[in-house]
């Protein structure tokens, strides 16, 4: 079966090496990919976010599933004129992705439904919200653009100053353009953070390996936040009484929720968790694979991933087998000098052989492009170095020696990966 992965950064690149594994994958078409992903699959330029042209490669080159990897084409509809025009696809319909294209919709859905989350207000008007900070007493807060923001649209606000400023860019700025029409503010919660990525088909869901990102550009979760500086599997924290709380109370209601609205889920939903003193609270649904989530569960996932994405499309889910493999896996993003603020491009790589690779770590190339046999940067997150091993020390030290072989001029990464992870083991 001939495959095309919509997208052009790691996570996408870590679904095709995962799905080049199973014995059904035929060619992959990747678009519109990057200089590492050139090496693993066809590329075509063909921009993520352009349904009637994605439409058309597919139907051009035959391909039996599309698997639409990032946000913005699935909450634009990508999936459903896939769908329509006669072309499997892995990935939510449009009215199923608004869990993720607007935090509005999705606490709603959540208080409706009795699954624990932060209390919030919304706003569309900047005065009414601004004359609810200046009312609050309790710091610090939470204030989140509606709609979608490259991961970025979550402020945390340590005083009324700051929280007038963060709706004030949002807003009135525009900062994140129409996303920020409207704006969800909460209550801060804290607690260990959690990521679990789910495989559903609408009513059964497989729950892939848990996961801690690491969000803050600098080590010691200091700067501003990032799409994801690291990622280590399983997360310690998440344990089988804290999956089954989740299960009981989070998992199955948001399936049931979406699928009594007329709008089953179906493809990977992701949940952003906090374990509160209260016990598991949702932070927010993603509607796809995260980034770099994807690059440490899917090492950990023993299955067909090809078998198992047309399983959830199909409603077959609960036929298919698969598990999570023992050990655990570690991801470190090598990013350029300035992200996640302005950065140069065009830089030189060394320490990747021809194919893009390094000894023993697995490189996912998230913003790199690919000229003669050589690697240069071309985006703020570059390079995700990534090792399994049969415990998380032993994954990260892996991981980190690789750090020492691959350079690029300005590169910076953290060095406190995982240590929350080990310290807590």
């Amino acid at each position: 079966m001939d495959i095309l992965v919509v997208g052009s950064g790691g996570r996408e690149h870590a679904l095709i090496k995962k799905l080049k594994e199973s014995p059904s994958c035929g060619r992959i078409i990747c678009a519109p990919g990057n200089g590492g992903i050139s090496v693993d699959a066809e590329i075509a330029d063909v921009k993520a976010v352009d349904i009637e042209g994605m439409v058309a490669l597919a139907k051009r080159s035959k391909v039996g599933l599309a698997v639409i990897a990032p946000d913005d084409p699935l909450v634009m509809g990508m999936a459903d004129a896939m769908e329509e025009a006669g072309i499997p696809a892995f990935g939510p319909s449009r009215l199923a992705a608004r869990l993720e294209g607007s935090k509005l919709f999705a606490k709603n859905l959540m208080l409706k439904n009795n699954i624990p989350t932060a209390a919030f207000e919304s706003f569309d008007d900047a005065e009414k919200a601004a004359d609810y900070i200046r009312a609050n007493t309790s710091w610090p807060i939470v204030i989140k653009a509606d709609g979608l923001a490259l991961g970025k649209g979550v402020l945390i606000c340590q005083d009324e100053q700051e929280a007038l400023q963060a709706i004030h860019e949002i807003m009135e700025e525009r900062r994140f353009g129409s996303s920020g029409d409207k704006i969800v503010i909460e209550e801060f919660l804290t607690g260990p953070e959690v990521s679990v990525l789910c495989l559903t088909d609408g009513r059964t869901i497989r729950p892939l390996a848990s996961s801690m990102d690491h969000k803050r550009v600098h080590t010691g979760d200091i700067g501003p936040n990032t799409g994801g500086m690291g990622t280590i599997a399983p997360n310690p924290f998440y344990t089988e009484e804290v999956a089954d709380v989740c299960m009981e109370r989070i998992f199955l209601p948001t399936l049931r929720a979406m699928e009594a609205l007329g709008c089953p889920f179906k493809g990977c939903l992701y949940f952003g968790l906090m374990l509160t003193e209260k016990g598991p609270y949702v932070i927010e649904y993603n509607c796809r694979f995260g980034d770099p989530e994807t690059q440490v569960v899917l090492p950990l996932l023993d299955g067909d991933l090809v078998e198992l994405m047309l399983a959830c499309r199909n409603g077959t889910l609960d036929q298919v087998s698969m598990a999570i493999k023992p050990g655990a896996a570690a991801c470190v993003v090598m990013a350029s000098g300035g992200y996640p603020g302005k950065y140069n491009t065009d830089l030189p790589i060394s320490g990747l052989d021809a194919k893009g690779g390094c000894p023993g770590v697995t490189v996912i190339h998230a913003g790199t492009r690919r000229e003669h046999e050589r690697f240069y940067t071309a985006g703020g997150r570059v390079l995700g170095l990534v090792a399994t091993g049969d415990d998380l020390r032993e994954a990260l030290l892996a991981a980190y020696a690789a750090t020492t072989m691959v350079r690029f001029s300005g590169r910076h990464y953290r060095k406190d990966i995982g240590r929350k992870a080990v310290e807590a083991q």
